[in-house]
């Protein structure tokens, strides 16, 4: 039986944001009932849109600030689970503490009013690769037993001077850290488990707000700045190539949300899940593959170098063999060349 069923009630926070809109449209698709969280009125209107035709499964509660003790203690209430997506994810931070702050914060603070939860079975944390890998001279598959402490000792000794990339990693480790931490000190005590999801880059059509290719969340954009632009966003024809890490499509990050609400096994698991390694040149490839083209209005659709991506070695190999014998076989990754489609074809719809 699973441990969350269809007909229960999930908390999602952050609803406005990329990933949870997705997980939102997939847990009502499954039958599940949805209390999301925004942080003002505003923030609701697009979403109430898109999700009328759900009715009454699906509602909204205002926490103007993830980061205060007890923000959460009005919105878990009667809830049978938890998504906590709310987090940023953004490069250009000066102060590593802009990301640090909120990720830490609003994590410990969901899970402190968790504790009281009597109704709660599950809370699933939405981490990150970014809190597993570093950069090693000699490049290993990473598994869920690997942290970034490499991260998380840049920006203790560097501050503002940290790279930009290991400040948001510190945030993603620092935050996970902290909710393991509390899971485990009171685990004895708790009606409910942790499943921790932990994706790299992801990719794909977007269904929430989003006023102009300028306005996108980071990966998306520079998915679209690489893969759409001419000018390839600037990217030299090395980087293009450069397998730097690896992806996953949105509906499969969603997927895995509710398989790791219903698989009883996935309770107390940290989970890596993703398709495999990229570089921008594999999406290039791909999008001047499709024909017809999803996207017809963009006539100068870059080249790059073809096929280049193909012979580059990943920077950071994984082995994500665990997630899918954890969520079973339902658990269907999109392929670059499906991804590439659909999300080409939004933005021809969006006219972009």
């Amino acid at each position: 039986m699973p441990t969350v069923p269809a007909g229960s009630k999930v908390l999602v926070t952050g609803a406005n944001g990329f990933v949870a809109a997705w997980v939102i449209r997939t847990l009502l698709e499954k039958g599940y009932k949805v209390r999301g969280t925004i942080r003002s009125e505003g923030k609701g209107v697009h979403l109430k849109k898109i999700f009328a035709n759900h009715g009454d499964k699906f509602e909204l509660i205002i926490v103007e600030d993830i980061t205060k003790d007890g923000a959460f203690d009005e919105a878990i209430k009667g809830v049978d689970a938890i998504a906590h997506t709310a987090s940023p994810f953004q490069l250009a931070a000066d102060d590593p503490q802009e990301l640090i702050t909120p990720a830490v914060n609003g994590t410990v603070s969901i899970l402190k009013s968790a504790l009281t939860a009597s109704t709660l079975k599950r809370f699933i944390l939405l981490s990150s690769t970014a809190a597993v890998i570093s950069l090693l001279p000699d490049p290993k598959p990473f598994t869920e037993s690997d942290w970034n402490e490499q991260s998380i000792e840049d920006v203790k000794v560097n501050g503002k001077n940290a790279n930009q990339v290991n400040k948001y990693c510190a945030s993603k480790t620092l935050a996970e850290k902290a909710a393991w931490e509390l899971y485990n000190a009171n685990k004895a005590k708790l009606s409910w488990d942790l499943v921790v999801l932990n994706p790299p880059y992801i990719f794909g059509p977007i269904i929430h707000e989003v006023s102009s290719p300028a306005a996108l969340n980071t990966s998306s954009g520079d998915w679209y700045n690489s893969v759409v632009r001419p000018d390839m966003g600037g990217k030299p024809l090395d980087q293009i190539a450069l397998v730097g890490n690896a992806w996953i499509d949105i509906r499969d990050v969603a997927l895995a949300h509710v398989l790791a609400l219903q698989k009883e096994k996935a309770g107390g698991e940290r989970l890596i899940i993703l398709k495999g390694d990229f570089s921008y040149q594999d999406f290039i490839d791909a999008a001047n593959a499709l024909s017809p083209s999803p996207i017809p209005s963009h006539t100068d659709l870059p080249k790059g170098n073809p096929g280049a991506g193909k012979i580059s070695k990943p920077i950071f190999p994984y082995d994500a063999s665990k997630a899918p014998k954890i969520l079973g076989p339902e658990l269907v990754y999109h392929t670059k060349e499906e991804t590439t489609r659909d999300t080409l074809a939004d933005f021809e719809r969006r006219g972009w």
